[in-house]
């Protein structure tokens, strides 16, 4: 084929995976490209909440984590069948990336953020990590509105930028709250030069501060970044290597040489029903997913299909219980808003269509997740399942899009939400006949509930008996931060739908982030990273950034495989 352009290494996908592997592959002397169909880079990780999980990370010296602490716990938790090599790959390049990262400038802390099966042998409170608040504009006023912005969930009003200390702040209502909420307003309209660019806040946090540090460093690199532009196929030679890529830009399209390599990090198939259809025991819908709409269809997985590749895990998703509400001003369309949280909050019970609790609510959102593919398998009265909360917590806390009523007071609600998308009424009885529950069903659980708020032991889910449940509850609520009599009128509940953050299967890869053909050999030149190849974890979730941390860990091993295999194939044309 005579090519009309040629890079080194061509990377698909600009989310967290692609950023690292452009990174790494530019600084191991690469002439690279990425090419993203969005009109906007920093793909589903831009738009996330930016956590990577990173074992024996070292950050804060040693505090007592090891490789095998982390096998241990991975070891305890994950309950299906993994490629053992590479599991022990991440948990030994996964530090390694992160020293690589901070060395390139980007700043780094760690969180303490419990792991989500707390209980589990090897299980700590600070494997996450997270990027400081970054200065957008940093990027050059050219790019920095370029950048998928946040999603309204991450943003004050929908328009100001709040970091993890801000958002636990005013989802809590902590003590000083309002003043958090007070500097954050006025810091964004005291903000009058970046106001005259854009609307963005510069302040990029949690995602927007992880991508714009790297890319930071992608751009100082020079590394060729190209929006719009789709991939079509992969290009093969005689012998079923991977040699280059087809794209498409606004219907154009043209081949370009990939002499080294080709990283697939176009994250998952979330949004293709017909691959949840595929490959899903419950397939739910495409538009129950939290992450950008009709962004991540599974185009480059069904490019390496058709190469040969292998897949792996796609029976999974990166589970979270989502809602759904009205966009505000275009009440025609809708908007996806996460309840990970908001289903294990005091004062309330989630319940399937029989009226009967089926999981510790407050637990992690996949293990969440997981509970209701697993009881609409066994019962069929789930998917959507209710959250149903009293007054109390509809004064202080969000249900999904519905805000508490000091954010949006009951005369505030539009009033095509209410016995739509919002129930509410005076009793549980007439509650349970406006959304269609047995009412004697939900009044034993209901009654139950109140039973174990007086005595702080849930005895069916262990609900608030662990210190991940625990983190997200409320202290006022004694003698256990996550249940609370549920007595107080009006009544309220919402459907829960079983969205995702990704899917957890994708792409068979061995440890060096080569995809496997069905035999389980590489196919010759083509990576996979991120979302666009299976977890490392198998089924589980391990703890907050178990998507990041292996997108960028992989992304990081991916590069260094293809400058191995760059210098070997010089030294044999040479």
């Amino acid at each position: 084929m005579a090519w009309g352009e040629g890079f080194d290494v061509v990377v698909v996908g600009s989310g967290a995976a692609g950023a690292m592997a452009a990174l790494r592959s530019a600084d191991n002397g690469m002439k690279v490209l990425i090419v993203e169909k969005a009109h906007k880079f920093g793909g589903t990780s831009a738009a996330s909440g930016g956590v990577m999980w990173i074992p024996n990370h070292g950050l804060d010296g040693a505090h007592g984590d090891s490789r095998e602490a982390a096998l241990e716990y991975l070891g305890a938790t994950i309950g299906v069948p993994v490629n053992r090599e590479r599991l022990e790959a991440y948990v030994d390049e996964a530090p390694e990336m992160l020293r690589y990262l901070r060395s390139t400038g980007v700043d780094l802390m760690a969180a303490a953020w419990p792991d989500y099966f707390p209980d589990r042998p090897g299980a700590r409170a600070d494997r996450s990590v997270i990027v400081p608040t970054f200065d957008g504009r940093r990027l050059g006023d050219g790019r920095y509105a370029l950048m998928r912005e946040q999603y309204n969930r991450f943003k004050l009003f929908g328009r100001y930028a709040m970091d993890l200390t801000e958002t636990f702040a005013l989802m809590m209502q902590s003590k000083g709250w309002r003043r958090v909420a007070g500097k954050m307003i006025g810091r964004y309209w005291l903000d009058r030069g970046t106001r005259q660019v854009s609307h963005r806040d510069r302040r990029f946090t949690q995602g927007a501060a992880l991508m714009g540090a790297t890319y930071e460093q992608v751009f100082a690199r020079g590394v060729e970044l190209r929006l719009e532009t789709s991939l079509e196929s992969l290009i093969i030679d005689k012998s079923g290597g991977v040699t280059g890529v087809e794209l498409s830009c606004f219907g154009l399209r043209y081949p370009v040489q990939a002499r080294y390599g080709v990283v697939l990090a176009a994250g998952g198939f979330e949004w293709n029903q017909t691959l949840r259809d595929r490959f899903y025991p419950v397939p739910g819908l495409t538009r129950h997913s939290s992450t950008p709409e009709e962004g991540n269809r599974g185009e480059a997985l069904i490019a390496a299909e058709a190469v040969g590749a292998s897949t792996e895990h796609t029976e999974q998703g990166w589970w979270i219980p989502t809602m759904t509400l009205p966009m505000k001003g275009a009440s025609n369309f809708h908007e996806i808003h996460q309840a990970a949280f908001d289903v294990g909050r005091p004062w309330s019970v989630v319940v399937n269509r029989n009226g009967v609790r089926f999981v510790d609510e407050a637990c992690g959102y996949d293990q969440f997740g997981q509970a209701m593919v697993r009881d609409q398998r066994e019962s069929g009265a789930n998917c959507p399942c209710w959250l149903i909360f009293d007054s109390k917590f509809r004064r202080k806390f969000s249900a999904g899009g519905l805000m508490p009523t000091v954010h949006t007071a009951e005369h505030k609600v539009p009033a095509d939400w209410w016995d739509h998308y919002v129930f509410r009424a005076d009793t549980i009885e007439q509650l349970c006949h406006k959304i269609g529950l047995p009412v004697t069903a939900v009044q034993d659980t209901i009654a139950r509930m109140n039973v174990y708020a007086k005595t702080g032991v849930d005895p069916e889910f262990g609900r608030g008996m662990n210190a991940y449940d625990r983190m997200f509850g409320d202290p006022v609520s004694q003698p256990n931060p996550n249940i609370g009599p549920i007595d107080k009128a009006p009544f309220y509940a919402v459907p829960i739908n079983n969205g995702d953050l990704g899917t957890k299967g994708g792409l068979r890869c061995d440890a060096r982030a080569r995809v496997l053909d069905g035999a389980g050999l590489p196919i010759a030149g083509l990576y996979a990273a991120g979302n666009n190849s299976g977890t490392p974890f198998g089924d589980t979730y391990p703890g907050a950034g178990a998507t990041i941390g292996p997108a960028m860990t992989f992304g990081y091993v991916a590069a260094n495989d293809i400058a191995e295999r760059a210098d070997n194939l010089r030294k044999a044309s040479g």
